[in-house]
């Protein structure tokens, strides 16, 4: 729905809208948003609306707190899950200092340069994004129970695959807010679900990731459930996954060859944005998540996966990501990493083309191992010079040290 600032204005004036969020994230990728009234949309356009910084993870502290948000018109949605009359609609921001310097800790903004800096070479990248999640009973109090909605498998069907209804709702709901999945299905976890998406730019994929976390956890609550994105919500059931896949225009062969090599090679710096959490070191290695630094057509042990696809649908899939990442810092560092390949030519090694969960010991020491915890990956991402190029040095204290 690419709407200007007056288009913007009119829409409000005319559905009856009432209440407009402004949307953003922290560095972790953790929603926040401020409601404005109607009246108050032309200063948000003109200067912006003001904030407490000091109050958001990461952002500063009581000595240097006000920040402001300043809503893009294109990303206007309504949330169909308010009223009908008195609407609420959201925009997503970026953020500045009073100024009007940007703020270094606003990762969407970081992505914008990203898409820039690619298209100033004469590439697009785009991303489409599969995140797993399971769903948990409430208790009487509203608090998330160990019990999991269903006990179902893979693609599992009704009645054992309680969450059909719950994935088409929320697919519904979606596509209320101009967000079109393309697929849904029941993960191999008791209560663990999958929705897809296609591809688009990288821009509006990362804003669509981070919607449909709000929307999953929305229409879950509704129906007494829980909704966990969290990398490993049962210690011996697969963990959550975050797969990314990610392609590049032009799309010449010796480009998506290099862009995937420039994923690999700058992996091990990435590991730490990609999987942020110490729980997400315990998914890695096991049920299908990867632990080996790898490639191969089709083969889901590996770490980039090339699908079985033809002409634009053609694409490498990035498994070790955990939903926990921020998609904007995420989609920022990948785009880096494949332009960094492209750009010098790297060439890909030799696929591996054999089960990781299988190999024996001498045939996995051949292969560079991702970091095995949450210190290592922040050691590494804190002394490596693509971090400190791509990544404001204050992100990079708060993430990493």
């Amino acid at each position: 729905m690419n709407y200007s600032k007056e288009e913007v204005m009119q829409y409000v004036a005319e559905e009856d809208v009432k209440f407009i969020r402004l949307a953003f994230c922290d560095v972790f990728g953790v929603v926040k948003n401020i409601s404005i009234m109607p009246e108050e949309l032309p200063r948000a356009f003109g200067d912006g609306i003001a904030f407490d910084a000091s109050a958001v993870a990461g952002f500063g502290d009581e000595s240097r707190s006000d920040l402001f948000l300043h809503p893009d018109p294109g990303t206007l949605t309504p949330l169909p899950w308010r009223p009908e009359h008195g609407r609420v609609v959201r925009m997503l921001c970026s953020i500045t200092y009073p100024d009007g310097t940007p703020f270094e800790c606003d990762t969407r903004s970081l992505l914008k340069k990203a898409v820039a800096d690619a298209a100033a070479e004469g590439y697009s990248f785009y991303f489409g994004a599969e995140q797993e999640f399971y769903l948990f009973e409430l208790d009487e109090n509203g608090d998330k129970t160990g019990r999991t909605y269903d006990n179902a498998g893979y693609m599992d069907i009704a009645p054992d695959d309680r969450g059909e209804n719950i994935r088409r709702e929320i697919c519904l709901t979606l596509e209320q807010m101009g967000i079109h999945p393309e697929s849904s299905h029941h993960e191999e976890g008791p209560g663990q679900n999958e929705i897809d998406f296609r591809y688009s730019d990288a821009l509006r994929a990362a804003d669509d990731a981070l919607t449909f976390r709000t929307v999953v956890r929305t229409v879950a609550y509704r129906n007494g459930l829980y909704a966990d994105f969290s990398p490993k919500p049962i210690t011996d059931k697969p963990g959550n996954g975050f797969h990314i896949n990610v392609s590049v225009k032009p799309a010449k062969d010796e480009a998506f060859g290099s862009m995937i090599a420039g994923i690999l090679d700058r992996i091990c710096d990435m590991t730490a944005f990609l999987d942020p959490t110490p729980d997400s070191y315990h998914r890695l290695g096991r049920q299908k998540a990867p632990g080996y630094i790898s490639w191969s057509a089709e083969n889901r042990s590996q770490l980039v996966r090339i699908p079985a696809a033809v002409g634009e649908f053609r694409r490498a899939e990035l498994r070790s990501p955990d939903p926990t990442a921020n998609p904007y810092l995420a989609f920022a560092l990948l785009i880096y990493a494949g332009l960094e390949g492209i750009k010098n030519k790297k060439e890909l090694p030799p696929p591996a083309d054999l089960n990781f969960f299988r190999a024996d010991g001498e045939t996995l020491c051949k292969y560079k191992k991702l970091p095995g915890d949450r210190g290592t990956a922040k050691r590494m991402a804190y002394d490596s010079e693509f971090i400190k190029a791509h990544v404001p040095d204050r992100i990079i204290r708060i993430c990493c040290q």
